[in-house]
């Protein structure tokens, strides 16, 4: 009885790792298109008030 505990937690904790894992690789994508937005975004900005357009 007591070795299928084992296993179970051993298999739980291992569905853990993975969907965490998961989870970081998701928010960190998403992470990455929020910042290449706001690069955008801060360099249309600059290039506006450069060109006198954003006034």
């Amino acid at each position: 009885m007591g070795m299928k505990n084992t296993l179970v937690t051993i298999l739980a904790i291992i569905g853990g790792l993975v969907v965490l894992g998961f989870v970081l690789k998701v928010t960190f994508k998403l992470l990455g298109l929020l910042i290449l937005i706001g690069v955008g975004l801060v360099i249309y900005f600059a290039v506006q008030s450069a060109t006198g357009k954003g006034r």
